[in-house]
């Protein structure tokens, strides 16, 4: 995958969690070219390298909204096929999920990069964080363009309240004046 596919790539898969930018553990898994499995005991085996602002468990709620999220476009129709066996599942991967899911933060998965130490992974941390970057970027672009449209709304509703007063005193004093 080209470095600029890798960072389209990361862009979709930034989501909003405790008020942190952050990229789910399997999400990272499938951009490094590993199982969620495999990148999870690398993770754990260098704990010390992930604290709380790095790293953090999904609690049970949240990640079954992620779940929800996620499944709206990937579900079929109610009462349409099913992509599984509702009875006999013995293969492990058709099972879900037996752990909480990990969320990164930025500063995670650059530490990531410390963790695995692949050429793939080289490659991949570089695009998650230029998508990192670039949102970042996004973001302080809308809030200044926020600001610049608030400073107009204020410039433009002062006149209009005084255009309006001076419109109202007119008609008021039309008004006493056409009665006579």
């Amino acid at each position: 995958m080209k470095p600029d596919l890798f960072v389209l790539q990361a862009e979709r898969r930034i989501l909003l969690i405790r008020r942190q930018r952050v990229m789910l553990d399997y999400d990272l898994a499938a951009l490094y070219g590993v199982e969620a499995r495999a990148l999870n005991q690398a993770v754990k085996r260098n704990l010390a390298r992930f604290p709380d602002d790095f790293m953090f468990q999904l609690t049970p709620s949240e990640a079954d909204g992620v779940r929800r999220l996620v499944s709206q476009s990937v579900t079929p129709a109610p009462g349409g096929p099913s992509n599984s066996s509702q009875t006999v599942m013995s293969s492990r991967k058709y099972r879900g999920r037996s752990y909480l899911t990990y969320a990164f933060t930025e500063q995670g998965v650059a530490m990531l990069s410390s963790v695995l130490r692949s050429r793939r992974a080289v490659q991949v941390n570089i695009a998650i964080v230029r998508a990192f970057v670039r949102l970042r970027e996004m973001l302080l672009t809308n809030a200044e363009l926020a600001r610049k449209l608030a400073d107009l709304e204020q410039k433009y509703d002062s006149q209009f309240n005084l255009k309006n007063a001076v419109e109202s005193t007119q008609r008021r004093k039309g008004a006493k004046t056409q009665g006579f």
